[in-house]
């Protein structure tokens, strides 16, 4: 029979591309997204996906968990139903303890009573880089370093990290976390850099950076990590975590500059159009100064490589947005 999966948050960002990539590798399976269908969420982009069924609902109801995985035969859960936006969780971090940690417990625990005896299940728990805090202008986050998160957000990643770990080694689940840097490309919500950037570019409206601009993300297409969490799904050793990076470090202000150069091109603007409405604003409280990842071992153990260099990835992201702005 057609295996189905369950994937929470598939109606989010890096949901709604992993719920493409599995339809389109995976055609005869089945996949059931639950979703809360927050501000951040769209049921718009699963539209027309055969054999993708949207139920909306919490993943801190343990009890719908364990409906859905029983009366759909659930085999594999893809975990990404989370609160992610950083400035959110300073002003009210209340929402984010109870999704990312009672949540993941709810599903976690749902998992343990569902599949209790059953081989050939997995949970994939997917977190981010921010558990482990700031780097210093040297080195890069890799799995065995120790956990220091500074937001709200990354302490309610590093708790349900935590939890999955703990589930693994008390009740031998089955399930494998991984921890990326931060993704961009198609379906993101507005609230986050680049979309935001764009969307300001294209209206002339000031664009905002955070302090002096200088603050470093290792910078991820979302296609590409895709393919690391279905290879770590499907390949990945229990119990194991695995870091997934796209060696592309970026100052925010470089990232801003390219973002402008490359919306004036596709507008056929004067160069530095875009970039006359760069604005500094008051850093955000806590911000970490640089994230890097060493991907070595998802590279390494499952031969994942990313396709897309930053350049190009980059470039596809401003086309998508460009024509989702102008209909």
């Amino acid at each position: 029979m057609p295996e189905t999966i369950l994937i929470t948050g598939g109606a989010g960002f890096i949901g709604s591309n992993l719920v493409h990539r599995w339809h389109r590798n995976h055609p005869d399976g089945r996949i059931i997204v639950l979703d809360k269908l927050t501000y951040a969420a769209d049921r718009a982009e699963l539209a027309g996906l055969a054999g993708v069924e949207l139920v909306v609902g919490d993943v801190q109801n343990l009890e719908l968990a364990r409906h859905l995985i029983d009366h759909h035969a659930v085999t594999r859960i893809f975990h990404l139903a989370a609160e992610s936006h950083v400035d959110r969780s300073i002003t009210g971090p209340a929402e984010f303890i109870q999704t990312n940690l009672v949540g993941t417990f709810s599903m976690l625990e749902a998992a343990r009573q569902a599949w209790a005896g059953q081989a050939g299940c997995r949970f994939l728990h997917i977190s981010t880089d921010e558990v482990y805090g700031s780097l210093g202008a040297e080195g890069r986050f890799h799995e065995a370093m120790a956990y220091s998160p500074n937001s709200p957000y990354s302490a309610s990643k590093a708790g349900s990290d935590h939890l999955v770990r703990a589930y693994h080694h008390t009740y031998g689940l089955d399930v494998v976390t991984t921890n990326c840097s931060n993704n961009y490309g198609p379906r993101q919500h507005v609230e986050k850099l680049i979309p935001l950037a764009i969307a300001r570019m294209v209206k002339g409206e000031p664009i905002p950076i955070y302090g002096d601009g200088q603050n470093i993300r290792d910078w991820l297409y979302v296609e590409d990590h895709c393919a690391a969490l279905e290879l770590a799904m499907t390949s990945g050793a229990a119990g194991r975590t695995y870091c997934i990076g796209g060696d592309n470090e970026r100052r925010n202000l470089e990232l801003v500059d390219l973002l402008c150069d490359l919306v004036d091109e596709a507008l056929q603007r004067p160069r530095d159009t875009s970039r006359k409405l760069k604005v500094f604003v008051e850093d955000r409280a806590g911000h970490d100064r640089r994230y890097a990842i060493d991907a070595g071992r998802v590279r390494n153990e499952l031969g994942w490589r990313p396709m897309e260099s930053f350049e190009s990835g980059l470039r596809k992201t401003v086309e998508w947005y460009l024509k989702r702005i102008k209909g």
